[in-house]
């Protein structure tokens, strides 16, 4: 009797002992995933990723981030090394896949974009911009290539109007409010807050050229080798989407309070975002395509390219 309350007591200790092993093992699995995404500066069509990480949607699953200020230009390479897992310039993206590194594209927020020209108040005329400087973000970026849509568009010469790179939208915005340059291109909220200081709006640009806005790419060997990382990764900033349409009250406030403007301003901001963003995280073929023959005004790209095989939306949750 008593060998067989023993041996009852052991099974009982032995099972607890290899539950409790099991739970510690199953926690060392659900270890966070580090990830680290490159941004250029500080920008309103990043708002999913802000409110990823300050909303704890990266923590409901599993993912510790880190954002890394870098200059667009340089994200690609520093993706496919390993530096970086995610760059979010779609128009990067495509860009750097046609020249042939591995990347892929896993999500697009947006179908257009809301650059914007800003200048002086005593530009009334694109041809008074002939002599003076402008800022853009960099060479081959969205601004540029809008820039030279405008250009086309006013049969202005690019030569005979100067172009410093500033690295990003709101460093932009700061060379021309210090006075450093005559226009630049801006998004909100940075027109609005332009204006309320004395610029003014020149021209909308989104409608001028086909160009990728803002999304999430990575690196072939990052989708192939921490895939389960790039799923949950993709499943928070989809969820943070999801945030941002169903909060707008604390949407807005999140943009006041970030990009240091009057309500006012971040509920336009936060009104233009809604307008922009898509329903289903994917890309439109026709802006891939448009976009595609900005680039072969630079490069040879052959007719047969199809700008799509550079995608992979398995990821997205079902029913995006």
């Amino acid at each position: 009797m008593r060998e067989d309350c023993f041996s009852s007591r052991f099974i009982a200790a032995a099972v607890l002992a290899l539950v409790l092993f099991a739970h510690t093992g199953a926690n060392a699995g659900d270890a966070a995933h580090k990830i680290r995404i490159g941004f250029p500066s500080l920008a309103f069509s990043y708002m999913p990723f802000y409110v990823a990480q300050e909303k704890g949607l990266y923590k409901k699953y599993g993912i510790e981030s880190e954002y890394i200020q870098m200059t667009t230009s340089i994200q690609p390479q520093a993706l496919v090394n390993g530096n970086i897992n995610y760059l979010t310039s779609i128009s990067t993206g495509i860009s750097a896949g046609v020249a042939g590194l591995p990347l892929v594209i896993l999500i697009n927020f947006c179908d257009v974009s809301p650059w914007v020209l800003v200048t002086h108040k005593d530009i009334n005329k694109p041809q008074d911009l002939i002599g003076k400087t402008v800022a853009l973000s960099g060479i081959r970026t969205s601004p540029y290539y809008f820039f030279q849509a405008f250009l086309k568009k006013s049969e202005l010469n690019d030569k005979d109007i100067a172009v410093i790179n500033s690295g990003g939208t709101a460093d932009s915005f700061r060379a021309l409010t210090s006075n450093r340059v005559a226009a630049t291109v801006l998004t909100p909220p940075f027109d609005d807050k332009a204006v309320s200081l004395g610029y003014k709006k020149f021209m909308q640009l989104g409608e001028l050229a086909d160009i990728p806005y803002v999304g999430l790419v990575t690196s072939q060997s990052e989708l192939k080798s921490n895939r389960e990382s790039v799923r949950r990764t993709v499943a928070a900033v989809m969820d943070s989407v999801a945030w941002l349409r169903a909060n707008r009250a604390e949407s807005s406030k999140m943009i006041v309070d970030k990009f240091k403007v009057s309500q006012a301003e971040a509920e336009n901001t936060y009104a233009t975002l809604m307008r922009i963003m898509n329903k289903d995280g994917r890309m439109n073929p026709k802006v891939a395509r448009g976009y595609l023959d900005i680039l072969r005004q630079e490069r040879s790209i052959p007719a047969d390219y199809d700008p799509m095989k550079l995608t992979d939306f398995s990821l997205l949750p079902r029913g995006s």
